[in-house]
């Protein structure tokens, strides 16, 4: 079974900021690229963040210059520092991963559960 945990979801005023994490864990082989994608109500979900294996990183162009993606390979971790956050931020955010598990021997898309961040005016 492979899971993924994310955690750091709040309410925050705009201009704040807020740090998501997201842990991998499991029967995983090997991590290719994790990401971090949000949905807000009534709308669809779309891509925020993504850094590859090497650490190459890619940002919705909504985010560039306010969020950072980082990553820990040894804990199968990501990171998503959001800063200057405004109202416009508010959704679900999701993390996902691809990656080879024991189980399938293929490489598939993992999802958490979801983490809701609000920010007020």
């Amino acid at each position: 079974q492979v899971q993924l945990v994310e955690s750091g979801g709040g309410l925050v005023q705009a201009g704040g900021s807020l740090r998501l994490s997201c842990a991998a864990s499991g029967s995983i082989i090997s991590i290719n690229a994790m990401a971090w994608y949000r949905q807000a109500p009534g709308k669809q979900r779309e891509l925020v963040a993504l850094i590859s294996s090497g650490g190459s990183t890619n940002y919705a162009d909504s985010v560039k210059g306010r969020f950072t993606l980082s990553r820990d390979n040894a804990k199968n971790t990501v990171y998503l520092q959001m800063n200057s956050l405004k109202p416009e931020d508010t959704a679900v955010y999701y993390c996902t991963a691809r990656l080879i598990s024991i189980a399938t021997l293929r490489q598939g898309d993992y999802w958490g559960q979801g983490t809701q961040v609000t920010v007020s005016t």
